[in-house]
């Protein structure tokens, strides 16, 4: 594959990891640099207009800052071996462990670490925005750097009121995914799948590599830790094998009940909210949120934010689905079935986006 691939981002960045856990493993010859502030001012935000990483430079000079979207760049490049399964049944399934990552996880993701993590996490920034300073100076700058990522919080759910929810949630999660990875290396067998890339973007950066949820995950979880292990450092990329027939593992059936029941009303309510909004702002382009709703974990119900970004992470799934014809739409259908996501089939999006030059638009 090309080489002289830049990937700019962090270890402490949730996307990073699941970017450079892609990377590692289809063998992509490129170089991690880290996000400073002077890379912000100087190549972040000039070729994408917002500070967000990471930022993923081609060869020819391509600038590709959406994790899926570098996914989908190099499968597109280099099409086996895919990590997308071939069978209805685990591509769905792939689809929608990617968007539960992606987009739920964070809650749990965010909630250990300011709650649990917040000085290393200061420590952290402060080596990325204030690399020439030491000691408190430095660690002064990570903790003003880091404001709007902690500020962000109880916009994504995660307030002291939630706590308790969030965690009985993400600890019996994490007995779930133990079990699983105690049968298989991966999702669907020995091969990592599309999922498996969206689930380590936060079971690493935040979960395992911050250091008090990751002494829970590898005491409570440590197949689970071993999995993120194999994720970011490959020990066989481009090999390895999805289950043959299509085959389910009945040990992820838990955690996608577990999404539909947490996301799945979310996901739901996102698709007429986001409509309801294109109709009252006719003419204006897609804000990064569009206002709260409520969600519940173990009982408790809360407001998050409501992000017509995730409506186009769904939009793949359903896309996916709708493709289906025939005995591979039915098989679909049963697994849906299986896991308490059968209204998933008849979900409409009244607005659906697309992703054009680093933005979600109306497509």
């Amino acid at each position: 594959m090309t080489s002289g691939h830049i990937l700019y981002g962090g270890q402490l960045s949730y996307f990073t990891g699941k970017a450079r856990a892609y990377l590692n493993w289809k063998g992509v010859d490129y170089e991690e640099r880290p996000a400073t502030r002077d890379i912000y001012a100087s190549t972040i935000i000039p070729r994408i207009g917002y500070p967000m990483i990471p930022l993923l430079i081609t060869p020819d000079d391509q600038a590709i800052q959406d994790t899926t979207e570098i996914i989908d760049h190099f499968e597109a490049l280099e099409p086996s071996p895919s990590v997308f399964p071939s069978g209805p049944k685990q591509r769905l399934a792939a689809h929608l462990l990617e968007l539960y990552g992606d987009e739920w996880l964070v809650i749990p993701a965010m909630h250990y670490r300011w709650a649990y993590n917040s000085d290393f996490a200061y420590g952290e920034f402060g080596k990325i925005v204030a690399p020439n300073l030491s000691g408190a100076a430095q660690f002064e700058a990570g903790k003003k750097a880091a404001e709007m990522f902690q500020g962000a919080v109880p916009f994504l759910g995660a307030t002291p009121e939630m706590a308790p929810a969030i965690e009985a949630s993400y600890e019996a999660l994490l007995d779930e995914l133990n079990a699983h990875f105690q049968a298989h290396d991966y999702l669907f067998g020995s091969r990592p799948s599309i999922g498996d890339f969206g689930l380590i973007g936060p079971l690493y950066a935040h979960l395992f590599r911050d250091p008090a949820s990751g002494e829970l995950m590898k005491s409570r979880a440590p197949n689970v830790a071993r999995w993120v292990s194999r994720m970011q450092s490959p020990p066989a990329p481009k090999t390895g094998a999805f289950l043959d027939g299509d085959e389910m593992p009945e040990t992820l059936l838990p955690i996608l009940r577990r999404m539909m029941s947490e996301q799945g009303p979310c996901l739901a309510d996102l698709t007429v909210r986001l409509a309801a909004w294109r109709k009252e702002n006719p003419d204006t382009d897609i804000p990064r949120m569009i206002g709260m709703h409520e969600f519940t974990v173990e009982g408790q119900t809360a407001q998050r934010v409501l992000l017509p970004y995730t409506q186009w992470m769904l939009q793949r799934a359903l896309d996916y689905l709708s493709s289906l014809t025939g005995d591979a739409h039915a098989t679909a259908l049963e697994f849906l079935d299986a896991v308490d996501g059968r209204f998933l089939a008849s979900l409409d999006t009244p607005a659906p986006v697309k992703r054009a030059n680093h933005k979600t638009v109306w497509a």
